[in-house]
């Protein structure tokens, strides 16, 4: 299959010798929906920043559609769609004006689309934007974004600080558009459960690196959670040495261990090889699994 986005050791630092991306690698697939994950300042918005072409990498490459977004970038960015949480809108310009300049910039704009996510979200074009609630903004940036029927939709944390009603809105019209038009879509949020409904395929972020990258039924089918008291295991470091270890961390009493393998599985081995007792196994959903890998640890605020 056809890699729409590719990233070969990407490397960006904003400070001097400390890198916020160090050495990622992935690609996205024609028609593939990818959740990217991470704590804030794991680098998130600033791998999609470099994909978009606003951001240079310092090292590695970025493909888009087989081109940089850089050396290409009309071409190229007439292909993508492309919502962000901190996106500006002209205040003063009315949802007509806005749709009236896309549907310059872009010639295949689809009228029927644009009709049905106004409809959708109840907004009238002769509104102005300093006017609009915040998820009715991000409803017009939303439509800006997809009614040229983009073959790359990139949506950056889009319903951040929504309610929950706006942003279920917000993920139905997205998974919308994605069945109709069989997109490609590289998704970054904090909700895991709006990854596990839009996702296919997690990619997580960690310390500059890619630390996990599978799709969300091998996460919730080969991993699982192994709860261990401390009292009967003092040495974390025998559980890290353990096949198929992930991470761990410490939560009351109990050591954390994230593993890859059924419950079963991993309990039983975890009492033969180590003769812990009262070792508990479970399986996790995405919002469990990103906590237990990432929680307790420290970063900077950027993203």
């Amino acid at each position: 299959m056809n890699s729409v986005l590719e990233f070969l050791n990407v490397v960006r630092a904003y400070v001097r010798g400390v890198p916020i991306l160090d050495g990622v690698t992935f690609s996205v697939a024609e028609g593939e929906v990818v959740g990217l994950l991470g704590r804030n300042g794991s680098g998130k918005t600033t791998l999609i920043h470099i994909a978009m072409g606003m951001l240079f990498p310092q090292a590695g490459s970025v493909r888009v559609f087989g081109s940089s977004p850089n050396e290409r970038a009309v071409e190229v960015k007439k292909r993508i769609g492309y919502v962000a949480e901190e996106q500006v809108l002209p205040r003063t310009s009315s949802i007509a004006e806005l749709i009236a300049f896309h549907r310059y910039l872009f010639r295949r704009w689809d009228d029927t689309l644009e009709r049905e996510i106004l409809d959708r979200f109840g907004l009238h074009t002769n509104s102005k934007i300093l006017g609009l609630s915040k998820g009715q903004a991000r409803a017009v940036a939303l439509l800006c974004a997809v009614c040229h029927r983009p073959e790359l939709l990139v949506l950056d944390e889009p319903a951040a600080g929504l309610d929950p009603a706006a942003r279920r809105e917000f993920l139905e019209v997205a998974i919308q558009f994605l069945n109709c038009a069989g997109a490609t879509i590289l998704y970054s949020s904090h909700y895991m459960n709006d990854i596990e409904r839009l996702g296919s395929r997690a990619v997580m972020l960690d310390g500059g690196k890619v630390r996990l990258d599978s799709t969300v039924d091998r996460l919730r089918e080969e991993y699982c959670l192994a709860v261990v008291p401390v009292h009967s295991l003092p040495d974390p470091d025998l559980l890290k040495k353990e096949p198929g270890c992930l991470g761990t961390r410490m939560y009351y009493a109990n050591w954390h261990v994230v593993f890859q393998g059924s419950p079963e599985q991993v309990k039983a081995r975890l009492e033969q090889s180590l003769g812990s007792d009262g070792v508990r196994c479970e399986r996790m959903n995405l919002e469990d699994f990103f906590v237990e890998l990432l929680g307790g640890k420290q970063s900077d605020d950027l993203s």
